[in-house]
Order: structure tokens, then sequence, then C-alpha cells
């Protein structure tokens, strides 16, 4: 293991450390002011450089914090332990903005110093070997068996110029498997043209995918070549095909069969060689028996389907894709990237995700933003998952191990509202007021008593808000995060459900 570099101009200090570590087998390297450590690490090599680095902030020849800012543009991984007198704690506010890893005041408990430098060094060899495994892959979207069952798909379809459909959650990345599938294909040069069918209005659609001439309609000043003619020797991927309007379904299915069209106005016939990758969320053949989608246009796309599984049923990938986006989104903002504590990853592999990927993403932004320290602990997580039961509350979450994918039904019902529901035996009959009580409504019954035990006065709010929260995330998932079709089928209006989600931090 490489040496942990300590800082100080006090003797006393760095001795203390030294022997303190040593003594838990850690190596050290002592330096007495800010510009002895950049003259080492200007000559370092990538086997003796620190581990991590202990460094006080008031010093002869250079501030801590200077030297925090430097060392962080030359080793953005290290983790940076700064040492701060109890009337620094205002540098200690400092430190975590450049970056510091934690801070320790001054006079320190020895104990407790060399458990933080421990959790430091566990914290860089994990970020090291994570750092590994991404650079080896760096295409990979997920390590999960169900993904690797989509990236062989990917694989056999590489030379292939059939057209192929994507089933799969909102969220779960249809998308960038539409362009794994681009990119690896013959018409790799080719462009690549995304449209959502759902968020174009109706009656702009059919110009957005075929174009229209000069003088089509008001406001028509111009030709414009639509979505086809801009993917021609490319692809075309068409995301939420099945709320296509049904009129245009028909235009689509002509394109599909020949590659013919017209654009709106338009009286010659155009010619476009485009490879067409679709993709829905909703049940196509459903729709097909509802007489909402053509029969014919729903073969001609669905020659080969890729189903995309939801985030839940790859926990696994949890551990790889929160470090992937924390990175992400620190280098959007221009700041230091958080870590995440093992709890944390936990607690996150446990939640539901309804909103699969995205959801995770939108999670690590909101970290990288409001988390108050540099490692995240699970009391950092949004509300929206503190607030969750875990998907699986009797087994420990384990980064390698694939999850058990249950029936939604009986999830949501393991889920309310607590994550300490006790389990029930079938066919337990056990009753207030002659009425027999459901397996979630035990679990409410002692979550309850335990609370009030506590002598807690706020108890009805606390579980009442829980299980709104669960109650509306449900019916949210469920209709893929339609709000009019969550409230209408909880029996409430629509304004109704809007407040509540503002209220229970939901956005």
């Amino acid at each position: 293991m490489k040496p942990i570099w300590i800082v100080d101009d006090d003797q006393s200090i760095r001795f203390v450390l030294e022997k303190a570590l040593l003594r838990e087998n850690l190596p050290t390297r002592s330096f007495t002011n800010p510009r002895e450590v950049l003259a080492a690490l200007e000559s370092a090599t990538e086997e003796d450089g620190p581990q991590i680095l202990v460094s006080d902030i008031r010093m002869p020849g250079g501030s801590g914090l200077d030297l925090l800012e430097k060392v962080k543009l030359k080793l953005p991984g290290l983790p940076v332990i700064i040492m701060t007198a109890f009337s620094d704690l205002d540098s200690a506010v400092s430190a975590f903005q450049g970056g510091a890893f934690e801070y320790l005041p001054k006079p320190f408990d020895l104990p407790r110093a060399v458990e933080l430098i421990r959790r430091a060094v566990e914290e860089s060899q994990r970020e090291e070997v994570a750092e590994e495994r991404m650079a080896a892959a760096p295409e990979m979207l997920g390590q999960a068996p169900a993904m690797q069952d989509v990236f062989r798909a990917i694989g056999r379809l590489s030379q292939s110029m059939v057209t192929v459909m994507i089933t799969g959650e909102s969220g779960s990345g249809k998308e960038l498997v539409a362009r794994a599938l681009h990119k690896h294909s013959p018409r790799a040069n080719g462009p690549f043209i995304a449209i959502n069918t759902a968020a174009i209005p109706k009656d702009l659609l059919e110009s957005e995918l075929f174009g229209h001439e000069r003088g089509a309609f008001t406001g028509a000043q111009t030709l414009r070549r639509g979505r086809f003619e801009q993917a021609d020797g490319g692809t075309l991927f068409l995301d939420e095909i099945g709320d296509m309007p049904f009129d245009l379904q028909t235009r689509l299915l002509r394109v599909l069969s020949d590659g013919h069209f017209y654009r709106v106005g338009g009286h010659n016939s155009v010619k476009a060689n485009v490879r067409v990758i679709a993709a829905t969320h909703q049940d196509l053949e459903q729709r097909v028996k509802e007489g909402s989608f053509r029969e014919d246009l729903f073969h001609r796309l669905n020659v080969i389907r890729l189903r995309l599984p939801a985030l839940r049923e790859r926990r696994e990938d949890v551990f790889m894709l929160t470090r992937h986006f924390l990175q992400q989104s620190a280098s959007q903002l221009g700041v230091e990237p958080k870590r995440i504590s093992d709890a944390a990853l936990q607690r996150l592999s446990h939640f539901a995700f309804p909103g699969n990927v995205r959801q995770l993403e939108n999670i690590c932004h909101w970290l990288t933003v409001m988390a108050p320290a540099q490692v995240i602990e699970p009391k950092d997580l949004p509300p929206e998952v503190l607030s969750a039961a875990p998907l699986d509350s009797q087994t420990p979450a384990r980064f390698e191990a694939t999850e058990i994918a249950k029936p939604e039904a009986a999830r949501t019902a393991e889920q309310l509202p607590s994550a300490h529901m006790p389990e029930a035996p079938a066919g337990l009959d056990r009753g207030v007021g002659g009425q027999t009580l459901a397996v979630w409504e035990i679990g409410l019954e002692a979550e309850a008593l335990a609370l009030l035990a506590s002598g807690r006065s706020d108890v009805w709010d606390v579980l009442t808000r829980r299980f709104e929260s669960r109650l509306i995330q449900t019916a949210l998932a469920n209709t893929h995060g339609r709000r009019i079709e969550a409230a209408h089928k909880l029996g409430i209006g629509r304004n109704t459900i809007t407040r509540k989600i503002q209220e229970l931090n939901l956005e």
C-alpha cells in the first residue's frame, strides 16, 4: 500500500500520528510544510505517491487550503483530510468546498483520527478499483446478466440492417441502446437522428418526420427536410412509437415498405435509405387489440425485439452507475466529484427506481449539489429514497448479487409502510373489530406502536407522509409517470396529486 502523507509544522503532531498509524500497519511519510509536499509530488511515481494526504491548515511557508487546491489539480481523486483548530471551523467550510474528504478538529482524539484515516484509505482503494473497472469497460451500460443479454444481442445485430424494436420502461436507457446499435453497425459513419413521437403535437409531427414544401401551410416559408431525409444513409430512432397518431402510422408503414414518401404539400416522391429503430414503454400487442395501433405496422417494426430491463431488475449495476453519474455531474458543474459510502450504496440499491436509470442520474446530480460533505452517507440521500421501504428488506444488499424480481403487487405490499415490516405466514388471521389485517397493515401497526412508545408527538404526520409518498410513487410507476392517469387510478383530483407531489418532495 502507498504511504499516508502527513503535513504539519508541529513535530509532536507528526510523531503521534506516525506511531498510531504504524501500529495499524499503515505506512507514513511526513512533511513540515506545503512546499516539501509539492516538490515530492513532482518527483513521485504512481507507486510511491500518497494513498491519502493529512494536512494542517496554518503552517509557515503555505496554507493547507492552498495545498489542497494544488494537490487536487494534480491528483483529483486523492482523499485529503484537513486538520484545523476549533477556531478555524470557518476554514472547514472552505476545505469542503475545495474537495476535502473530511476535516479533523484539533485537539483530536487519536483513535477517532486513526479511524477517519483508515476510512479514507478504504475509500481511496475502492475508488482505484472502480476506476480500473470503468477504464476496462468504458462503453458498458451495466454488468448484470440481464444487461449482458442486451449486449450480446447488440453484438449479433452489429452487421445487420434489420429493423429493431426496443421495449422497456421510461428512463431505462432505450436511446442509449439505439445509439449502440447504430455505432456498431455498417451505418456508423452516417447520421443518427432521434425523435420522440410523443413529444411533438400531432399537427406538427408529419412535417417533422417527412418535411414540407414551401407554402405547404401557414408559416412554411422555406422547404424543410424532415427527419427521414436527415437520417439518409444512417439510422432513425423513433422513440415512444406507441403514441404515434393512427393516420401517421399509415404513412410510416409506406416508408418502411419501400423507402418512399412525400413531403407535406409535395408532389414528388422522395426516397431515403434509412434504418429504423423504434422504442416504446407500452404494450403494443394490447394497443393493436384496442385498435389504436396498426397490426401491419406492428409486425413491420417488430422484426427483432430487445427488452431493456428496469433498473430494479439489475440492482448490482447501481454501484457502477452511481459512481459514473457522480463523476459526470461533477464534471458538468465544475466541482470535485463526491464519494459515496457503502451504506448509502446499499440503500440506493434497494430503492425501486420507478424512473429507472434516468432517476438515478437525477439523484446523483441532486447529491452533487445538495450533499453537505464529500462523502455521501445514507442520511444525505434525497427524501424519495429515505421515505421508501427497500425492495427486499429481509436480504442485505450485495452489489454482486442479482435481484430476484417479484410481481409489482407483491413488492408494493411488502414496501408499505416500513423498511422493518415483519413477514407473516400465509393464512395469518389477525383482526381488529372482526376485520382481518393484511401483512402491510400488521407492519403499520408495529411501526405505529414503536413510534408511540418512543414518546413522539408527530406519529400521525410521520406515517401519513410515508404512506402517501409510497402510494403516489407506486401509482406513478404504474402509469409511467403520467400524473393525470395516476390521480384517476387513485381516485383523487389532478390538483390534489400535483399538490401532494410538491408537499412530499416527489418532483
